[in-house]
């Protein structure tokens, strides 16, 4: 199988004169399922269309934007498997000197709001051709939001971009109901009925939940609490109307999501012919980095129904997880045992929270009627079925396929929900055969007050965690350790409550934390909608912003002393959504206290 093109050559070898479709990405091209690029490529492929794909182009002309021609249906942008400002600053807005999804993780090489430049370009350079945006960046940008970078509101990013069509969320439906209308020349209007999608009209539909305005929102705290309390609360595709927002004389709409995808169309996706590598132009740069930790991962669900305030994976995946068949992940991975470079260990098997592989609701019917924004907050939904049997059935088959010597779940567990766990077997069998010696959870605070605003469970839950783990790693005779993601500087948390957490990692740690994640506002979130009015959106009720860049080094500071100041930016923090892990921390933790690692954005994928 040959890599989707990327030059003029490559159409040429193919027989083609002119693509249906080109992909225009922020990131290098890696045909692995965990880039956008790939997977959405490959998936279009599937469906019989030519695909061709231009990777971090040169934005200062449009020499790039050309070389493979204008499509005979559509553009289709995205700034890449993060949101380009996520990818270029740090916590603190300073310049990241590192980008693991360039080869050579060269930074520099995509601009600062990546799909509103790429989009420009080539409307520049192919005036009239239909561009549509989506990945993360656009995704969680589709309405009115605060920009952390800026300080301010922005309006959606389908206006600023002049994008045809805005797709939302992990996008290969939409996008290929998208191809479909354009190429049965059904007109571009027909995109407007497209679910999962966002057009601009002069009016707003008739059954339209109309949001505050663009101007309201900018200009008033509370209507931008009311904003954010109506998106959360209207996400269940099931029951979920379209939303209009005015943006002076225009409206944005947002048409409903995408009802979440069945298991044989995951497995659809999943079982595509990746050839898990980065194009071969990058090879005398170093290759890609970011995908030696994925390389041999495999994804087993998407979603969460969590709800963290601060993480944006429910608003891009969805809260209804779906998951692939049990067939179609032990085929992947006995794919890797023939594969020349595997060496015998699968880095992890998981998705946004690895012990969510296939669990829901108890009754289907009353979940799809659900407004909840979380399953597991302020208490466990009663109606969830909490049996944790799916993942040990599917680690029990993996560890019997020849040539898998380690199997590690790597990408993080939502210790509360094994509490819940009916089975009685997930954490005894993943200390005993999945955990390399370190564990990740995420508590992210000790202090109540924080918690709650975090959309966490209170610490508790934790405490209790940390005793299950500790006995059932006793019985196995195992010394293994606990990673927790802490979060400094989140709203509601002052200087006492850093000094809390502080006091509990001095009891229970051998050392300061090297490295703690000050809060990020990503677009969108709860968290951000609070860090920027200093109300809670759900009961307008105060909250306490530590913004000022003095207040939230001293709380880092608190946990990690002030040589933290000088400590590396830790990139691969941005990348749970891609399943791209982070080294262990250098120095040990005592056997099953809490050691501490920094935060990982909860993102999406595509």
């Amino acid at each position: 199988m040959d890599f989707l093109p990327v030059s003029r050559d490559d159409m040429n070898d193919r027989g083609w004169k002119q693509l249906d479709i080109i992909l225009v990405s922020g990131d290098a091209y890696v045909d692995h399922p965990a880039w956008a690029a790939a997977l959405l490529g490959r998936y279009l492929e599937h469906h019989g269309y030519k695909v061709g794909v231009i990777a971090q182009p040169d934005w200062k002309s449009t020499v790039d934007f050309v070389r493979l021609g204008a499509p005979r249906l559509f553009f289709g942008v995205s700034a890449g498997n993060l949101d380009s400002m996520v990818n270029h600053y740090t916590a603190d807005k300073k310049r990241r000197r590192q980008d693991v999804y360039s080869p050579g993780a060269k930074a520099g090489l995509r601009p600062d709001r990546a799909t509103i430049v790429y989009t420009n370009r080539l409307h520049e350079a192919f005036p009239g051709v239909p561009v549509i945006i989506g990945g993360v960046e656009a995704s969680m940008r589709r309405l009115a939001h605060y920009d952390y970078w800026s300080d301010q509101v922005r309006r959606s990013m389908l206006l600023d971009s002049k994008a045809e069509l805005l797709i939302y969320g992990m996008g290969e439906k939409s996008l290929l109901e998208s191809a479909q209308i354009l190429a049965q020349g059904c007109g571009r209007q027909a995109l407007h009925r497209v679910r999962g999608s966002c057009y601009v009209a002069a009016v707003p539909p008739e059954e339209a939940l109309i949001l505050p305005s663009y101007e309201e929102a900018a200009s008033d705290p509370v209507k931008f609490s009311q904003l954010t309390k109506m998106i959360m609360q209207n996400s269940n595709p099931y029951l979920a109307p379209a939303l209009a927002q005015q943006h002076g004389d225009r409206w944005v709409i947002v048409n409903p999501p995408v009802y979440p995808l069945k298991s044989a169309e995951m497995d659809e996706i999943y079982d595509l012919p990746y050839q898990r590598l980065s194009h071969p132009v990058y090879e005398s740069q170093g290759g890609v980095p970011a995908l030696q930790s994925v390389r041999f991962s495999i994804l087993t669900h998407r979603g969460c129904f969590g709800g963290c305030h601060f993480c944006s994976i429910g608003l891009h995946q969805g809260k209804f997880i779906q998951n692939r068949s049990q067939d179609s992940l032990l085929a992947e991975a006995r794919s890797f045992s023939r594969h020349p470079d595997f060496k015998g260990s699968v880095l992890d098997v998981g998705g946004p929270s690895a012990n969510m592989y296939g669990l829901a609701g108890k009754e289907t019917k009353r979940c799809q009627r659900c407004k909840r924004t979380s399953c597991l907050i302020p208490a466990p939904c009663p109606k969830l079925d909490t049996d944790h049997s799916p993942s040990v059935r599917l680690w029990r088959q993996m560890r019997q396929i020849k040539g898998l010597k380690n199997i590690r779940v790597a990408s993080g567990v939502r210790y509360d929900l094994i509490l819940q766990d009916t089975s009685g077997s997930y954490l005894y069998e993943l200390c005993k055969h999945h955990v390399g010696g370190q564990l990740k959870v995420a508590p992210e605070h000790v202090a109540e007050k924080v918690t709650a605003l975090m959309g966490k469970p209170d610490h508790t839950a934790y405490l209790k965690f940390v005793e299950s783990f500790a006995r059932v790693n006793r019985q196995l005779g195992k010394e293994q350790y606990l990673i927790p993601y802490l979060i400094s500087a989140h709203p509601g948390c002052g200087l006492a409550e850093s000094r809390e957490l502080a006091s509990y990692v001095g009891r229970h740690m051998r050392h300061k934390p090297e490295q703690v994640q000050n809060f990020t506002p990503l677009p969108m979130t709860v968290s951000t909608s609070m860090y920027y009015t200093g109300l809670n959106p759900f009961t307008l009720e105060k909250v306490y912003v530590p913004r000022s860049a003095q207040e939230r080094r001293q709380q880092r500071d608190l946990l990690q002393g002030p040589s933290g100041k000088k400590q590396k930016d830790d990139e691969a923090r941005l990348h749970k959504h891609r399943r791209v892990k982070p080294s262990p921390p250098s120095q040990k933790a005592a056997p099953c206290q809490v050691s501490a690692h920094k935060d990982k954005f909860r993102r999406g994928g595509n």
